[in-house]
């Protein structure tokens, strides 16, 4: 019994030193940073600018230990592409790392953003000729970055997440669309995209909101997840602007992924959206930290294998295939 009671002891004393992962808003700063500074040149696919950010993004994996994914020899899934607007040939890449699963391998989580923005952009009377793109979408690649770490940390996820950089977003969801082509849907369970998360959206302080809201149940499954935890998750409020087929996750939910984007910035009024203005400076520090953590908390049942969201069916009005 003296054994036992000893051994108990222990137990408790090694699960109470077990030190809590924590998504710190030092490190979300320094990628934020780091991915909008002016060095990278606005992170135009194509250009120098988007391979430095694309080298970095690679070293984080590396560094938290994310393996490859598929048949991929490196992070990169490189291609190239006919610009639609300019006709001229791009090639890019999207950064992909895997963390595999323990029990449920073979389903996948993607964890998504974009890595892309305009560029250099020179306009008559205009000083700052740099678009940096720091909340579209630097934000949400700091989001994917910050969620590889923590879930690598936790070690405890069941189901094999695949954290993707998009490329060519801004040119029409042209890295997301490539990698659709040449997935099994089937085994993808849900699809978890960011895109600026840096603001404090119309729904208020501590709140993100999620488009396609309607479209599965993935959303309920997060609200139930952060019920008690003082952040809420809300339904898109821009239904007019049709952001379901704009951001990245479109490309997998035409699949029949249930796939969302989660945002947290006021869009109808936010006036640095797509302009040089857009700088990390401009963002709040905590709000992009407090919705990486939300998003931790409100998938992890998925994460974990408990929860399965209802597939995506899409009956599409005119005006949503016309991108």
């Amino acid at each position: 019994m003296k054994k036992t009671s000893i051994l108990i002891v222990l137990f408790l004393v090694i699960i109470s030193c077990k030190k809590e992962v924590v998504i710190q808003p030092e490190t979300v700063k320094k990628h934020l940073y780091t991915l909008a500074a002016d060095d990278m040149e606005g992170r135009r696919a194509g250009t120098k600018g988007i391979e430095k950010a694309a080298k970095y993004i690679e070293g984080e994996f590396k560094r938290i230990g994310l393996s490859t994914y598929d048949t991929l020899k490196d992070y990169r899934q490189t291609f190239t592409f006919t610009n639609r607007r300019t006709q001229k040939e791009i090639t890019s890449s999207n950064i992909i790392g895997v963390l595999e699963g323990k029990g449920k391998k073979d389903e996948y989580v993607i964890v998504s953003a974009h890595y892309d923005h305009l560029g250099i952009r020179k306009k008559e009377g205009q000083l700052d000729s740099i678009y940096n793109g720091a909340n579209d979408d630097a934000s949400g690649v700091t989001g994917v970055l910050a969620l590889a770490e923590y879930f690598a940390a936790k070690g405890d996820n069941e189901r094999t997440i695949v954290f993707v950089a998009f490329t060519a977003e801004e040119m029409g969801l042209v890295g997301s669309r490539h990698f659709g082509k040449e997935i099994d849907a089937s085994k993808f369970v849900a699809g978890i995209n960011l895109e600026m998360i840096g603001k404090t959206p119309k729904t208020g302080p501590k709140t993100a909101w999620l488009t396609g809201f309607d479209r599965s149940d993935f959303g309920k499954i997060v609200q139930k997840n952060l019920e008690g935890t003082g952040y809420t998750l809300h339904p898109d409020p821009y239904t007019n602007f049709n952001l379901f087929f704009r951001s990245d996750n479109a490309s997998l939910a035409r699949l029949g992924v249930p796939s969302h984007t989660f945002s947290a910035t006021p869009i109808d009024v936010d006036k640095d959206y797509h302009k040089a203005s857009d700088e990390a400076e401009t963002l709040d520090i905590n709000v992009v930290t407090e919705t990486i953590r939300a998003v931790a908390v409100g998938t992890q049942s998925i994460i974990s294998g408990k929860d399965t969201p209802t597939r995506v069916v899409l009956e599409e009005k005119k005006k949503e295939t016309k991108e």
